[in-house]
């Protein structure tokens, strides 16, 4: 069997991490064998850079979010008009990075969460799927989706730091499970999930310039060091490296309509 290539559905190319060297970085991944790249935006701006760089290469895409740390800020019609104008834009191919975080001691739960449900709308209504944040916000997260659920809400948890349970809860509302490069940690509870659901729900990604995987831990992570993460995987599941890295890549191309 040939190997079709790797997906990183999230990576944030488009961050000021890769102004000095971004041609560099892309060269890496498409030399490592990545067919597609999706960089997800956090507001209106990085947004607007997300779409920017996608413009400019056939295999990448963009993501239209508003990350729960820029929820501080007036939840105008406006703001929302403004997302969802951005969100048609053609390389578009999915709502993200929303989500719920409450780590920091000051996150207003309210406001997260009354954004992240317009956010969920927003995505139904263009019918595209999401892409989810979720930190120390399970119980809240869990709730609105099963709330705002509907035939059209699908997309993945993103950078899925859960339990097997959490995993099996997520799919169950119609989400996949994507994996980070913290499945190469000691600690990681990645391995049981990655091992235990099913290839069909799983999807790969690197969140760089953040959590990069082991032999690269402690540098920038890349969009090019998704294959470390994929081998992971196939290694817990016991199944081979190229039919783990085709079903990975297909799960993407069908989730986000990619060609």
């Amino acid at each position: 069997m040939n190997t079709p290539g790797f997906c990183d559905i999230h990576c944030h190319l488009s961050f000021p991490d890769f102004d000095d060297d971004r041609d560099r970085v892309i060269g890496d991944l498409r030399a490592a064998g990545l067919q597609c790249v999706i960089d997800p935006g956090t507001g209106v701006e990085t947004n607007r850079r997300s779409i920017e760089l996608a413009n400019g290469y056939d295999f990448i895409y963009s993501n239209v979010g508003l990350h729960p740390h820029e929820t501080n800020v007036p939840l105008s019609p406006e703001l929302f008009d403004k997302l969802a104008g951005q969100a048609r834009s053609a390389k578009v191919v999915g709502i993200g990075e929303i989500g719920l975080d409450y780590h920091w001691p000051d996150h207003d739960p309210a406001h997260q969460q009354a954004a992240f449900r317009e956010m969920l709308r927003i995505a139904v209504d263009l019918d595209l799927p999401v892409v989810i944040h979720c930190r120390d916000a399970w119980p809240d997260m869990l709730r609105i989706l099963s709330e705002e659920r509907s035939s059209a809400l699908r997309g993945a948890m993103h950078c899925f730091s859960g339990d097997l349970d959490m995993a099996c809860r997520c799919i169950s509302l119609g989400l996949k499970i994507s994996i980070p490069g913290t499945i190469t940690y000691k600690k990681s509870l990645l391995p049981e999930v990655a091992a235990s659901v099913g290839l069909g729900d799983l999807l790969s990604e690197t969140d760089a310039p953040y959590l990069a995987p082991v032999p690269k831990r402690g540098k920038r992570n890349e969009p090019a060091f998704v294959v470390h993460t994929v081998r992971k995987i196939a290694d817990h599941r016991q199944e081979p490296f190229e039919e783990v890295t085709e079903a990975l890549v297909s799960n993407a191309r069908t989730l986000f309509g990619l060609p």
